[in-house]
């Protein structure tokens, strides 16, 4: 008698963009953030955005279809998220709403708009820029793409803990999501940050993402903004839930944040 065939393991069937959207992005929730942003900061509705490092494109693709009026551009260096991000979110859109997304294989330096509402760079993919002269250049390209009452938007992390070579584990439905800040160079402010996801059947995915970064603190990132041109930025710190003692999820301008050894925090430049 044969041998019965092995049954695959859960890592071996699951897709890492999926497992990604699923334990980091939330795309309805950073949506209307932006929305919520731009109303407060412009008194009226953005309509317009570029998403820069946009990977798979769920954000670009939701934004325009959460609204006939909106109109989005994703821009990614890597043809093959980017034609994940085609197959999986662009296809499925209406036709009505496919032709108000633009999505470029091309470098975020030299990225196409103007006259947006709001460009953004979320979960620190900025990050990836390593020297001022660069990032400079980069934020230089994205006030050129702004209307002249338009919001540039990125986010940023820190804390104690920001700084340590350490592993978090969390669960997400029928996996586990696993953040590994596997090294970092205090000299360099670089770092090499990774996930991983781990599945019920004891498998494991290594290596699903690989980040190598500089962590650009707070007043580096606001000095860079100004010195690319933009009249005002504003930190948006995020509030503390009295009952857990963690981020409640809303953020708001503030002078002045927390010690907190981990905290989250958008900065919103104004040209």
């Amino acid at each position: 008698m044969s041998p019965r065939p092995k049954k695959p393991k859960m890592a071996d069937k699951a897709d890492r963009h999926k497992l990604y959207e699923h334990s980091v992005q939330d795309a309805e929730t950073e949506i209307e953030f932006l929305k919520d942003t731009f109303q407060r900061a412009r008194g009226r509705a953005a309509r317009s955005m570029r998403e820069d490092f946009c990977g798979t494109a769920t954000v670009a693709c939701k934004w325009a279809a959460a609204n006939w009026r909106h109109t989005a551009i994703g821009v990614d260096l890597d043809p093959e998220v980017l034609g994940w991000g085609r197959e999986h979110n662009l296809a499925k859109l209406t036709e009505e709403v496919q032709e108000r997304v633009q999505l470029v294989q091309g470098n975020v330096l030299e990225a196409p708009g103007r006259n947006l509402d709001i460009v953004t760079a979320m979960n620190f993919s900025y990050w990836i820029f390593k020297d001022r002269a660069t990032l400079l250049r980069y934020f230089c390209n994205a006030r050129a793409a702004l209307a002249s009452d338009g919001l540039f938007i990125v986010d940023a992390y820190g804390g104690s803990d920001a700084y340590e070579e350490m592993t978090e584990e969390r669960k997400v439905k029928n996996f586990t999501y696993i953040w590994e800040q596997a090294d970092f160079d205090p000299i360099t402010a670089h770092a090499e940050c990774r996930i991983h996801f781990k599945f019920k059947d004891g498998s494991r995915m290594d290596n699903a993402f690989i980040y190598n970064w500089r962590l650009w603190t707070l007043p580096e990132i606001r000095e860079l903004l100004e010195e690319a041109g933009f009249s005002r930025t504003t930190v948006l710190w995020q509030g503390t839930d009295e009952e857990t003692g963690e981020g409640d999820g809303e953020f708001i301008p503030a002078e002045r944040g927390e010690a907190d050894p981990a905290w989250i925090a958008y900065v919103q430049a104004e040209p």
